[in-house]
């Protein structure tokens, strides 16, 4: 089976699932970044009622999870899936939700919740983000005009505030004590939150942590936590240093960007 017959195979079987309205493939296959080992990131958007029970009925290999068995929030739970050989993720998206933060989005608001294996955890507006990148197969959905001056703004703002603020109480509480572990955490930490501002500040969107610090040119703290050593001074050289990148990486964004 070729790609273009799997993936219509793996939609069709998604759009029929109860309550469900649009099916969408996202990740890197979407924007055609990919590479034949990448995995199938794709997301069910539903209204009111969806029984995880019918997808796990499906019988395609994997674990499939509640609502909410993610965490809660946003990104309300999903799957990991064998499809034929090929690993599928499958998200699952309420449309109500995804309708609210877009409007919240064209205001500038929004609010950061915690999700595995992200550092920084995740904007609201990642589901508006997912609306502007990812690939509709099956249904419709909206899609955001364009990046929202308000929410560049407002994320930029809380997501550098946020970052200098991670570094702060690093210097403040950890590097004194020695403690190399914390201060490598927060380092990444507070790279993770920069990111975010700096391609905020760009008008650019941000579905995950995958390339965020190549994208925000961030990279160079790398070079800071390699470097760091269980003493005081150099702990905290290794914050000021991270704390004078990022801002410059804001200030850049935003310079460029004319905000």
């Amino acid at each position: 089976m070729n790609d273009g017959d799997f993936l219509d195979h793996v939609a069709d079987r998604l759009a029929a699932l109860s309550g469900v309205r649009a099916v969408a493939l996202g990740g890197s296959r979407a924007q055609g970044t990919h590479t034949p080992a990448s995995d199938w990131d794709t997301a069910v958007y539903y209204r009111g009622h969806f029984d995880p029970a019918e997808l796990r009925a499906v019988g395609w290999e994997g674990e499939v999870s509640e609502i909410g068995g993610w965490g809660g929030g946003v990104f309300n739970g999903g799957a990991w899936l064998t499809v034929e050989g090929r690993r599928v993720d499958v998200h699952y998206r309420d449309l109500d939700v995804v309708e609210h933060e877009l409007a919240e989005a064209e205001e500038g608001r929004f609010r950061v919740e915690p999700l595995l294996f992200h550092l920084a955890g995740i904007p609201s507006y990642l589901v508006v983000a997912e609306l502007a990148v990812n690939r509709v197969l099956r249904g419709s959905l909206p899609r955001p005009a364009a990046y929202p001056q308000r929410l560049r703004t407002s994320a930029r703002e809380r997501w550098h505030g946020t970052a200098r603020a991670t570094l702060t109480y690093a210097g403040t509480n950890h590097a004194p004590a020695c403690r190399l572990t914390e201060v490598a955490g927060a380092l990444a930490t507070a790279a993770a939150q920069a990111g975010h501002a700096v391609l905020a500040a760009r008008g650019e969107w941000v579905t995950n942590e995958k390339r965020l610090l190549e994208r925000a040119g961030l990279r160079g703290v790398d070079a800071l936590v390699g470097r760091l050593t269980p003493e005081p001074a150099p702990l905290a050289e290794a914050l000021t240093s991270a704390r004078r990148l990022i801002d410059a990486a804001v200030a850049e964004a935003r310079t460029s960007a004319g905000t």
